[in-house]
């Protein structure tokens, strides 16, 4: 069974900085490209960056270039956002996501390429 489960939302003030990580389990991680995603109130499904699966080539939208990082740790299984210089509207549900990568274009960012998604954490960012 595939899980993905994430920690690290909570509220911080603007120009904070957090880190979102996520455990997968019941893969082969090494094979999969992963993403984060994040969804605001009322508004539509975003991704927000995303990772090849042994090439570590990242993929950004850009709003958050130069603030946010992905990064992966194959061995442990893991994934990580590190989120700097938060703004407002930064606040939302972030979810991380895995697909079997097999050369997809991940700047896209199409959520119906990824196979299996996290729960969602809150990450709220006001004054």
């Amino acid at each position: 069974q595939v899980q993905l489960v994430e920690s690290g939302g909570g509220s911080v003030q603007p120009g904070r900085s957090l880190r979102l990580s996520c455990a997968a389990s019941g893969l082969t991680f090494g094979s999969y490209a992963i993403a984060w995603f994040r969804q605001a109130p009322g508004k539509e499904l975003e991704g927000v960056a995303a990772m090849t699966d042994k090439e570590f080539e990242q993929f950004y939208v850009d709003s958050v270039k130069g603030r946010f990082t992905i990064s992966r740790d194959n061995d442990k299984m893991m994934i990580y956002l590190q989120m700097n210089n938060l703004k407002p509207e930064d606040t939302a549900v972030y979810t991380c996501a895995a697909m079997l990568y097999i050369g997809e274009d991940l700047s896209k960012f199409r959520p119906r390429d990824y196979s299996y998604w996290s729960q969602g954490t809150q990450v709220t960012v006001s004054a």
